[in-house]
């Protein structure tokens, strides 16, 4: 599953085009990235690191809260991060979804072609493009309203795996993503990269997943690559950019679970 983390919308109206990232923002991101996935793999592969480990700032008093019926969101390192020409956004989200299984869990983000049913406003439509085994490619179209409406469509590479039955993951890797203007209108059309505002131009979101006794704790990690802050709109455009990928997360793990919690009324109400 994916996140939509665009940091700029609310002042969209005063933000020139930018076009797409430059290399050394897409190089500092790849190394960000693999650096942090290297991170993740090595938590990964024991019980008592799969989550709330190295990396977060989430602890036990959080694991408590999240299971109180809290979502967790928190900074993944310093949140965020500048790099030339743009901006790094780190977090950590947790929540608890009581009373369901792994496998209800799955059924749900794994829903490729019907995510808008459970992950609307923010996903207009979404489709599953190819599937090998546990690995998937998919498409979404997404959307942003902060002050103004901003429409993406958005395609990534998403892997399966797991520890056990009890402890799964995934990491989802964007590989394309464009800018749409005149969404759903007569004059519908991708933005060129020239034109390009740098809203969202990286996301990689990976999630974890741990059945418990009495429901499924998730957590999912996501970075992205944004444009940085154009020259004198920092006093406008500063709080946003902390403001909303970590609302968005807050809004995608709430989602998420109350997609599932509808599920598992569902299947109970069909034993």
């Amino acid at each position: 599953m994916v996140i939509a983390l665009m940091a700029f919308l609310a002042a969209t109206a005063a933000v020139p085009a930018m076009g797409g990232p430059s290399p050394a923002a897409s190089k500092a991101f790849d190394d960000y990235a693999t650096k942090l996935e290297a991170q993740i793999t090595r938590e990964e592969s024991a019980v008592a690191s799969f989550v709330f480990a190295a990396g977060s700032t989430a602890s036990h008093g959080a694991q408590e809260a999240a299971r109180r019926g809290e979502v967790i969101a928190e900074p993944g390192g310093q949140a965020t991060v500048e790099v030339p020409g743009g901006l790094i956004h780190h977090w950590v989200g947790t929540v608890f979804i009581p009373h369901a299984s792994v496998t209800q869990v799955l059924g749900v983000v794994q829903d490729y072609d019907h995510l808008a049913r459970y992950y609307s406003p923010r996903v207009i439509n979404s489709r599953l493009i190819s599937r090998q085994g546990d690995d998937f490619q998919t498409a979404l179209r997404m959307r942003e309203h902060e002050v103004v409406t901003v429409v993406m469509d958005s395609e990534y590479e998403v892997k399966y795996g797991r520890l056990d039955a009890a402890h799964q993951f995934s990491f989802s890797r964007s590989t394309r993503i464009a800018e749409i203007a005149d969404a759903g209108g007569a004059h519908e059309r991708v933005v060129p990269a020239a034109e390009n505002h740098g809203y969202l131009w990286r996301l990689n979101s990976y999630w974890r997943f741990v059945d418990q006794d009495d429901g499924v704790l998730v957590q999912c990690e996501a970075i992205s690559l944004t444009r940085d802050i154009p020259t004198g709109l920092g006093w406008a455009v500063g709080p946003f950019v902390r403001a909303i990928p970590r609302e968005t997360l807050e809004a995608t793990l709430a989602a998420t679970r109350d997609a599932v919690e509808e599920r598992v009324r569902v299947e109970s109400a069909k034993k």
